[in-house]
């Protein structure tokens, strides 16, 4: 597929294409989380956490997309631990949130040595920018859990990583982005169909699945 001009003007500029593509690419991925909100009714952790998730999924692509959930995991799991050990203490909300990230960026340092002692190469090469942002999300969850609990938290997460595993798939397509770097002005119709969904006053899909029984007696 022919790349258009718009594509070589900025690649001529130095700015690599992959650079180019993927910021292209987040407003789809935040678009496409706009929609799981709006019409399907999937909250996950906002907008921004399922978008990141994306990309650092993506960044863990070439040692497989295993070692970014299981990261994700980990994290949350180790997250919600701490912050039951934790809560002995009586702590104030920040300086716990710091043990926390203290604690888990310990144990990915953990899981890291282990990876290479058990000749996990791919786990033990992973770069450290998808780590932080998967370390990043501890925050969100912890915020959640103390405000709504565990279980809502937990829900909330795994939507997240459901949203995230779509954008992952879309934006690891190779025809996708190729079409992306062809036409990158239609980017640009992600802004008219969320100014739709802003407008959306409809029931959303998971409305309906709940309300089936009511919605059946009318």
């Amino acid at each position: 597929m022919e790349y258009s001009p718009i594509t070589y003007f900025i690649v001529d500029q130095n700015v690599p294409a992959q650079t180019m593509a993927l910021l292209l690419l987040l407003p789809v991925v935040a678009t496409l989380a706009s929609f799981f909100r709006q019409v399907v009714g999937i909250k996950a952790f906002g907008i921004y956490t399922p978008s990141i998730i994306t990309f650092a999924l993506l960044a863990f692509d070439p040692n497989g997309l295993k070692y970014g959930i299981a990261v994700f995991a980990s994290v949350i799991f180790i997250g919600m631990v701490t912050r039951y050990v934790l809560r002995r203490f009586r702590l104030l909300y920040l300086p716990r949130v710091a043990i926390t990230l203290s604690v888990i960026s310990f144990s990915m340092l953990g899981i890291l040595i282990l990876g290479g002692a058990f000749n996990r190469t791919g786990l033990a090469g992973v770069s450290i920018f998808p780590l932080l942002i998967m370390i990043t999300i501890t925050e969100k969850f912890v915020a959640v859990q103390l405000e709504k609990g565990t279980k809502a938290a937990l829900i909330l997460a795994a939507e997240t990583l459901g949203i995230s595993l779509v954008g992952y798939a879309l934006i690891s397509w190779s025809a996708f982005i190729s079409f992306i770097l062809a036409y990158p002005w239609t980017v640009l119709f992600t802004i008219p169909l969320n100014v739709l969904l802003g407008k959306w006053t409809g029931l959303r899909l998971s409305e309906y699945i709940r309300f089936t029984r009511i919605l059946s007696q009318k």
